[in-house]
């Protein structure tokens, strides 16, 4: 098991390439969640649910497309992180990954259920308590899948703190985020008769676990693009 800390370790490609991809995919997370799910989906009224999807088909499948981004986004960020953690930490850099590739198995399958709701609406083959028992999959397994990605930003948390090169507060908003999304969403789960103060936990906490990944991702892509024109001065002067 290799474990190093020197500032030579960082890996400036992988770094901007992770950078990249956590900012496409928070932008993809607004648009579909924060905008178009927002929009469509109204739990309290299954019938008006059904009634919007229909009227607004393309926007749900816009909604669709901005998950299958997040999902292919988030493959390579598992594999670009793991790049960047490697030199600091193998076997938790390795674990890190395994747990992020983890949880995008489980938003896929989440996924899965709003292709489910598509065909339905497409279809009109489904009533409104078809389509809305498949949203409900939909937030269930998503919910389970962000306890998963919880445990993994405490583990990025964990090895940057070992990293010189990674500010120390960065780790540490990584860790409380990571921690916020395991025990917001354990509660959610495990905890359904508590979900009014689950809800509260959830808006206190949402700052954190928001800027949390995305401003390791922007930081990630800033190091990345220092390192790398830092690198290229060094070399043309040597040369």
């Amino acid at each position: 098991m290799k474990t190093a800390n020197r500032k030579e370790d960082f890996q400036p490609k992988p770094a901007i390439i992770a950078g990249v991809n956590l900012m496409l995919m928070t932008i993809a997370a607004f648009f579909s969640y924060g905008y178009a799910h927002s929009s469509l989906v109204i739990y309290e009224d299954a019938a008006k649910t059904h009634d919007l999807l229909r009227s607004s088909l393309s926007l749900f499948h816009m909604e669709i497309a901005g998950w299958v981004v997040i999902i292919l986004t988030d493959l390579i960020v598992a594999w670009a992180l793991y790049k960047v953690l490697k030199p600091i930490h193998s076997l938790y850099a390795l674990l890190a990954g395994v747990l992020r590739l983890s949880y995008t198995i489980i938003l896929a399958t989440a996924v899965f259920h709003l292709l489910i709701v598509s065909r339905f609406i497409l279809d009109n083959s489904g009533t409104g308590e078809h389509v809305m028992t498949n949203l409900l999959l939909f937030e269930k397994f998503w919910s389970i899948g962000l306890i998963v990605f919880g445990f993994h930003l405490i583990i990025v948390g964990f090895v940057a703190l070992k990293a010189p090169f990674i500010p120390k507060w960065m780790s540490i908003l990584l860790i409380i985020a990571g921690g916020s999304y395991t025990l917001i969403h354990s509660m959610y789960n495990g905890l359904p008769q508590y979900e009014t103060i689950t809800a509260t936990m959830e808006i206190i906490l949402s700052l954190p676990m928001m800027i949390g990944e995305l401003g390791f991702g922007i930081w990630l892509f800033i190091k990345g693009i220092q390192n790398l024109h830092t690198s290229r001065s060094s070399y043309l002067g040597a040369s």
